[in-house]
């Protein structure tokens, strides 16, 4: 299949998800994920439509975002990303997916205030206890909302999750909906303009689960780009 043919695939997927899950499809934005992804491939994606991007490394990202300026795509940091990377960070995407210190979301702010931008920022949520994922515990999510709000150059608008692996994306569930929760939590205790509104959460094997659990971003790589090399 073709770049263009799998993305169709998958948005059919997002939308019926959306649909049997009582929400409508719209609610629901697709990140393609392009970690490794070459510009010629993602000038595929984007002949169709496709301009939300993630990328997972702040150097691999820059040379892409760079030769695709022209195409005025939106690109969001996905992977994981150290303090001494923040400055980098800020001047190249418009959400970072995975705050999960305040020291990350401080100097988030610094490099932010150096170049007089208010920076979209999700907190990253190990909402399911994986070793193997970062992520701050469901109970210090709520106090690095609050932290990371008092910051000035910084917007938390939502969380972020990534479950572990399961051969049935079902079992992914539970942690989807652990996030919900947590985001109606902290929601309860902020004012209507001060919510946060963004779940990115969902990959390629478990998008369904995620988008039924109220997902508003997935991202998704392998089922557009193929596998990996």
């Amino acid at each position: 299949m073709t770049i263009s043919q799998r993305l169709e695939q998958v948005r059919d997927r997002i939308a019926a998800a959306a649909r049997s899950a009582g929400r409508q499809p719209d609610e629901v934005r697709l990140v393609a994920v392009s970690k490794t992804v070459g510009a010629d491939r993602i000038r595929e994606a984007v002949t169709t439509g496709q301009l939300v991007f993630g990328e997972n490394y702040v150097q691999e990202a820059r040379e892409k975002i760079d030769s695709l300026a022209e195409d005025r795509l939106t690109w969001h940091m996905i992977g994981r990303l150290q303090s001494n990377k923040a400055k980098q960070a800020v001047s190249l995407f418009d959400l970072i997916h995975s705050v999960d210190s305040l020291k990350l979301a401080q100097a988030i702010n610094a490099a932010a205030a150096r170049i007089h931008k208010v920076q979209s920022i999700l907190i990253q949520v190990n909402v399911a206890g994986d070793t193997a994922k970062a992520g701050v515990t469901p109970e210090a999510a709520t106090d690095l909302v609050h932290d990371a709000d008092a910051l000035d150059h910084v917007r938390v608008i939502g969380l972020m999750t990534m479950p572990p692996y399961f051969d049935d994306p079902q079992r992914a569930r539970p942690a989807f909906a652990a996030l919900r929760r947590l985001m109606a939590e902290i929601n309860a205790g902020r004012d209507a303009g001060g919510r946060l509104t963004e779940l990115s959460m969902g990959m390629s094997g478990d998008m369904t689960a995620a988008v039924a659990e109220g997902a508003t971003l997935v991202r998704i790589g392998t089922a557009i780009f193929g596998g990996r090399s």
